[in-house]
């Protein structure tokens, strides 16, 4: 902590489909939204505007450099100083940033999520508590290929393709190696309410301290 102003920061990683989301949902609404600035990671995909769309469905998404990382860093720390940050709007079917931003003010505590978040260096120092969800390959990829074709416009043949050729290289290479960073691990997501409680008590008490 940087000063008695900053704000705790507290990370969610796991693989795709992991239950990441569960999670951050149960901390917004148990500890309370009002307390909390909550920050996907996959919010700062680069935008690929000037790539055709074929270009585009070409890039490894699942490798940190998709990521805008450093402007992540900044808005973190920005945010630690009690400033407002405009947040990216990323769509996933045209894989470009919405021009449109959303306001964030400052809040108690930050809240990121996201698959790489503890495989980089620089932004795995500003975490507080890191919190890493360990479930089974078979029921991510299950969730993964519902979730890719409802709300994004994929078919199942490419979601397919994408967890062969990309998905899990990458989460062998960078994701469950970066397990090892965490301060808590959870295995079966969100459906593990004992370990849920024990997160929540210890964020309150980190807030009361």
């Amino acid at each position: 902590m940087t000063n008695k102003n900053s704000s705790l920061v507290f990370g969610i990683a796991g693989g795709t489909g992991s239950g990441k989301t569960t999670i951050a949902d149960y901390i917004l609404e148990t500890v309370g939204p009002e307390k909390i600035v909550f920050l996907p990671h996959d919010a700062y995909y680069r935008d690929q505007t000037g790539l055709t769309l074929e270009e585009r469905s070409q890039i490894n998404f699942d490798h940190p450099s998709s990521l805008e990382t450093e402007l992540l860093i900044e808005h973190i720390t920005k945010l630690r100083n009690q400033e407002t940050i405009q947040l990216p709007s990323y769509n996933f079917k045209t894989h470009t940033r919405n021009q449109d931003t959303i306001t964030i003010k400052p809040q108690p505590i930050i809240l990121i999520e996201g698959i790489l978040i503890f495989a980089e260096p620089e932004l795995r120092k500003l975490f507080d508590l890191k919190i890493y969800v360990d479930t089974d390959a078979d029921i991510r990829f299950i969730r993964r290929l519902k979730r890719d074709i409802e709300e994004r416009g994929r078919t199942t043949e490419s979601v397919i393709i994408q967890y062969l050729e990309t998905v899990r290289p990458m989460h062998l290479e960078f994701v469950e190696p970066s397990k090892r960073y965490a301060s808590v691990i959870i295995p079966e997501g969100g459906y593990n309410t004992v370990a849920l409680d024990l997160i929540v008590a210890k964020i309150e008490s980190m807030l009361q301290e």
